[in-house]
């Protein structure tokens, strides 16, 4: 098959990803110090920061489930990134838990549409060939890293106040790169294209989001505890910093030479091997981390437990999620995976850090990673059966 060329709009879905990853890479980290410094107790803060992950349970599926029913996907991406500046602009008055709640809930609530509304319509406007998806989903990547370089920096030198106006400024950002974007042409849904739920039925399409769901529990022992782990062997603040640095710059490479890498080896041979590298570096952090060569090499392995995981699901989700099922797809994807598994992950690691300590949370989330590549090999084996129907999609080596 001929790789398309690269998609029209590609300029716009490289700044809507770079501006809402940033808006991450600036609100996530630095936020709590700002309820902080209102006078919110840490266990509130907690709960505040724990929204961001819970409204991704419902969020997606809600956005998902109106843009695909009203056809207008990029109309309801321009309305949620516009209601999220309204929504974030609450938090500046903001002086008690109660208030911060319910803001929180509001901007995480327009917030979690932005992820599967712009991947849906980026996968719409390849129409199926994935050639060009690692570099322009990598710009996520590089205002991720860029926002809390720079950031951090600047609020070092102006206080923590500022961290509202970078975040402001970046979704404002978002809502210029929805504004630019314009619908793409669908072809008509075929008569026996199945719904939702009759594909959420389904043994393979189940074990797969089975899968996701494990492997991202997993990653929530780096994003919950990662830090303070490393801080606790005695590592600096700058070594943390660069270890987190390394880990998104590996990504990042990746993201930039994933094509021929799947054309080569297929979805299903990296989906496999990605699992398999976030056994390996979880079990490298756990027992290897007093070791900087060690630490360092599994940093690096972020390009296949993220970064390979990540395309080589949404390459698995075309097989059964595209054209008229494309944003309820990506959003099953994201509710399942990152709101479902970073919730029940958290939960989970949080239960063994207090109880076991933190070596033992890294092992469970190596034991997690063994039992996703279990439920992937499974969902491999059951598409790969006679009596599995399984619609066109990347025109990629499966």
């Amino acid at each position: 098959m001929t790789p398309v060329s690269k998609p029209p709009q590609s300029l716009n879905f490289a700044l809507f990803f770079f501006a809402y990853y940033g808006y991450v890479g600036v609100f996530s980290p630095y936020a709590s110090l700002y309820f902080a410094d209102r006078g919110i107790s840490a266990a509130q803060i907690g709960v505040l920061m724990s929204l961001m992950q819970v409204m991704r349970i419902f969020g997606p599926n809600l956005w998902g489930w109106v843009a695909d029913h009203t056809s207008r996907r990029v109309l309801v991406l321009r309305l949620t990134s516009m209601a999220a500046v309204l929504a974030f602009c609450a938090m500046f008055w903001g002086t008690s838990f109660a208030y911060f709640f319910v803001a929180m809930v509001l901007l995480n609530l327009f917030t979690s549409a932005q992820g599967p509304l712009s991947e849906a319509l980026m996968l719409s406007a390849m129409r199926g060939d994935l050639t060009h998806y690692g570099r322009l989903r990598l710009w996520g990547s590089v205002g991720f890293i860029a926002a809390v370089t720079i950031s951090g920096q600047l609020l070092d030198w102006y206080g923590i106040d500022l961290v509202l106006w970078i975040s402001l400024l970046l979704l404002a950002l978002v809502v210029f790169a929805a504004t630019g974007m314009r619908e793409e042409g669908r072809a008509a849904p075929a008569h026996d294209t199945p719904s939702v739920r009759e594909l959420m039925k389904r043994r393979e399409v189940l074990a797969f989001f089975v899968s996701t769901f494990l492997m991202i529990a997993a990653h929530a022992s780096l994003y919950v505890y990662y830090s303070l782990y490393l801080a606790q062997i005695g590592y600096s603040k700058t070594v943390i910093g660069l270890m987190w640095s390394l880990g998104v710059v590996a990504e990042i490479v990746f993201f930039y030479w994933q094509a021929p890498l799947f054309r080569r080896l297929g979805v299903r041979a990296l989906m496999l091997a990605s699992l398999a590298a976030g056994v390996i570096r979880f079990l490298m952090i756990g027992l290897g981390a007093e070791s900087l060569a060690l630490l360092l090499l599994a940093q690096v392995l972020h390009a296949a437990s993220f970064g390979v995981h990540h395309s080589a699901s949404v390459a698995t989700m075309q097989r059964w999620f595209s054209g008229p099922l494309q944003a309820r797809g990506q959003a099953l994807y994201i509710s399942v995976s990152y709101g479902l598994g970073g919730t029940a992950g958290g939960l989970l690691l949080s239960a063994c850090w207090d109880t076991f300590g933190a070596k033992i949370v890294y092992l469970l989330a190596a034991a997690l990673c063994a039992l996703a590549w279990l439920a992937a090999s499974l969902s491999y084996r059951w598409q790969a059966s006679p009596d599995v129907a399984v619609p066109a999609a990347t025109g990629r080596k499966a």
